[in-house]
């Protein structure tokens, strides 16, 4: 049974893949996408939020190609970044030591530890309240979001002007960008 529970276990985390490039919505197989929303003629709010699995860079890169794509899509040629942020959500989860959970074969008694290490002084151990050191793990999960609002041009781009040719933005970032496994 434990063994069917591990191997079980293992399956689906092997089924976990970072956020692929694709639009945010709840039937997805991988969470996290894009959204675009448009403010007037020629600016977009543009948004790219990937799950844990996704790093920074790919949620900057997914967003900069999301831009460069609804640009093209809407006619024009090249986009500048109004407005652009990062955000990152960073929490941090305890799981006990399962080996004094329900069902621990002495009842309510559990054992006690007191000991000394370099660093940090004196500490204590018990399995009610646990200890990263004995057991217990702790978890940090990071997710990134991006954000950005762009004004689209028509034209060439402007010698000196901030701003992005969505088409050269699309073929030097497009072999960066995966895409979502076609459903089975």
């Amino acid at each position: 049974m434990i063994a069917a529970l591990g191997v079980g276990a293992l399956g689906l985390a092997a089924c976990e893949t970072a956020t692929p490039y694709q639009p945010l919505a709840h039937g997805n197989a991988t969470s996290g996408g894009f959204t675009d929303q448009k403010l007037d003629d020629g600016h977009f709010k543009v948004t790219f939020s990937g799950n844990s699995l996704t790093s920074r860079e790919t949620v900057e890169t997914y967003l900069l190609y999301r831009a460069a794509e609804l640009t093209a899509q809407q006619g024009y040629d090249w986009f500048e970044m109004a407005d652009r942020h990062t955000d990152r959500d960073r929490r941090t989860y305890f799981e006990p030591d399962p080996f004094y959970g329900p069902g621990y074969r002495w009842g309510y008694w559990r054992p006690y530890w007191r000991y000394y290490g370099h660093g940090y002084g004196w500490r204590t151990w018990d399995p009610f309240w646990g200890d990263p050191f004995w057991g217990d793990t702790v978890q940090t999960v990071e997710r990134f979001a991006a954000e950005a609002e762009i004004v689209m041009h028509h034209g060439p781009k402007p010698e000196g002007a901030h701003g992005y040719d969505a088409r050269q933005v699309m073929d030097n970032l497009g072999p960066k960008i995966q895409r979502p496994a076609p459903p089975k």
